[in-house]
């Protein structure tokens, strides 16, 4: 299930006794989040009936002591589970034996709503195949191909309100990537260039996206190219030290591997001559394996940005760039 699909049931005042929102997107899980919580806590006082349980922080006994709960002034009354970085802060049996009993007993009677909260979820567990009807998994993952972006893109429009043509869509996919928080952020700022009631147009976010430099970029890219692994981590330093941000930077970096992508898979793609023999230059000391292991490094850099990982920002790209340009 697609969290548009649970906005929508939410909308119409569909509440299910159970969600997995289950994915490595987190501005996806948050966003099903409070609409579950705006939801189930409409009509009572959310001190009374919200209990959040972090795994590694409270013993599995706690979960099912907040779920045997009954509210109080309201109809239902919300859990969450969330698991945490760290040692033992991941569902483990304890907390699965807990689920499952519990997903076992609802019905149509059941007054507590809960909610579990995951990056990364192995489906062939007992305790996530539990979460059946008239529970749901919500999958919270990033779109992967081009139709799933702009169909996040218009939804996203919709949900400001602003119309946004579909130029100006395909060029915030091509700059910021399936970098949802970041896309969220930019047709903000470029609804604000174009005015109230104005639709947003290709113009508008050439003149708002908050891209890296180009010809720094360019800078980086062809370091990396070129394998000249220390000019391209201190290039990538100095972008950092400019105040460039890193999910910004990250975002470059992606969409010029999928341009490589494209270019060696014989595809044509916009830009001025020079910059598509650049990009042609480069693709040759790609091999097709090559690229998608790098794409693959890009997500994996994506993920630990959203905060699946303890490590810092900068450090995490430093990664990815000595991987990249290797």
């Amino acid at each position: 299930m697609r969290v548009e699909a649970v906005l929508a049931e939410l909308a119409e005042g569909h509440i299910r006794p159970a969600y997995l929102l289950a994915g490595a997107e987190a501005l996806l899980r948050d966003d099903a989040l409070e609409a579950i919580e705006t939801a189930v806590l409409a009509t009572g006082p959310r001190d009374f009936n919200l209990d959040r349980l972090e795994v590694g922080r409270v013993v599995p006994g706690r979960l099912e002591e907040a779920l045997e709960n009954l509210p109080i002034m309201a109809d239902r009354r919300l859990v969450v589970v969330r698991e945490t970085e760290g040692r033992g802060a991941r569902l483990d049996a304890n907390w699965a034996s807990v689920l499952e009993s519990w997903l076992s007993r609802i019905d149509d009677t059941t007054s507590s709503v809960l909610v579990v909260v995951s990056a990364k979820v192995d489906k062939r567990n007992k305790w996530v195949k539990s979460f059946l009807e008239p529970a749901a998994v919500v999958e919270c993952d990033a779109p992967k191909k081009a139709r799933e972006l702009a169909g996040f893109l218009a939804q996203e429009a919709t949900r400001q309100g602003i119309e946004l043509e579909s130029e100006a869509a395909a060029l915030l996919a091509d700059r910021v990537g399936p970098q949802l928080l970041l896309l969220r952020q930019e047709i903000e700022k470029a609804a604000l260039l174009a005015g109230p009631g104005e639709p947003v147009t290709r113009k508008h976010v050439e003149a708002s996206v908050s891209a890296v430099a180009e010809e720094s970029i360019w800078d980086l890219t062809d370091a990396i190219g070129q394998g000249k692994v220390a000019e391209a981590v201190s290039l990538l330093s100095r972008l950092l030290a400019q105040g460039s941000a890193p999910p910004a930077i990250l975002g470059a970096l992606a969409s010029h591997f999928r341009r490589l992508v494209r270019v060696g898979h014989g595809e044509s793609v916009a830009g001025p001559p020079f910059v598509v023999r650049k990009l042609e230059q480069q693709a040759r000391r790609y091999p097709a394996r090559r690229l998608v292991t790098c794409l693959r490094a890009i997500h994996r850099a994506d993920v630990e940005l959203k905060g699946a990982s303890v490590m810092r920002s900068e450090r995490a790209l430093e990664q990815l760039v000595l991987g990249l340009a290797s």
